[in-house]
């Protein structure tokens, strides 16, 4: 029994240092800063919701929340990539307590918006990417998936925030091993809910108008992101 703890002990440990020091490397290779749209404190677990082109996204903006929002939130991520390996396990699972969805049709009896809205329930925050997949196309930004609709639907009272990530996916572009050191900037939006009478249609074009109006205030940072110190 001592021993079991202890090694929890050590483990959980090792977690919040990886975490810490994955953070950190972020910080040095993007200089990353996050710019909000208010002082929206985000004091009730909320979601935040962001376009996707990295599997680093998702550390970007854990990075720049403050500590004590930082420390009950969790990324939703896919169950098939981050259980692939033992060390995938252990960074998204145990260092950044990702919350891992099931894609591909297995585990089908664990309901993806159940389980968010529960997370919710239990005080965490969440960080969703609602295209569903890596963006490596032209489009600035796919389609939502109904997704993020069906946990509005399920918890109306809960702000879901529209976040920006500019730059990433030059920093590490696909089929590369080493990281361009490269200005960053996570733009946090005004936060929206599901209207009364809101349809899925309506809500998802209205979700997606935030990012795209958060990309367009973006784009002056993006071009001289280069030149910034």
């Amino acid at each position: 029994m001592r021993g079991g703890r202890m090694r929890l002990v050590v483990r959980r440990f090792a977690a919040g240092f990886v975490a810490a020091l994955i953070g950190f490397l972020a910080r040095l290779i993007t200089a990353v800063r996050g710019v909000r749209h208010s002082d929206e404190a985000y004091t009730e677990p909320c979601v935040f919701y962001a376009n996707h082109a990295s599997h680093g996204d998702f550390i970007l903006i854990w990075t720049v929340l403050p500590p004590g929002l930082r420390a009950e939130t969790r990324p939703v991520a896919g169950a098939d990539y981050w259980q692939a390996s033992r060390l995938r396990r252990f960074i998204g699972v145990d260092a950044f307590r990702s919350l891992l969805i099931a894609r591909n049709g297995e585990h089908a009896d664990i309901d993806p918006i159940t389980a968010m809205a529960e997370a919710l329930d239990q005080g965490s925050s969440l960080i969703v990417f609602p295209e569903g997949t890596r963006n490596t196309t032209e489009d600035r930004l796919l389609p939502l998936k109904s997704g993020i609709f069906h946990l509005a639907e399920a918890r109306p009272d809960v702000d879901f925030v529209p976040v920006w990530i500019s730059n990433l996916n030059r920093v590490l572009p696909k089929g590369e091993f080493l990281p361009v050191p490269l200005l960053c900037v996570v733009r946090f939006g005004a936060a929206l809910r599901l209207d009364p009478g809101e349809s899925k249609a309506a809500f998802l074009e209205r979700a997606r108008d935030r990012l795209l109006a958060l990309a367009d205030e973006d784009e002056p940072v993006c071009n001289r992101g280069t030149e910034q110190s």
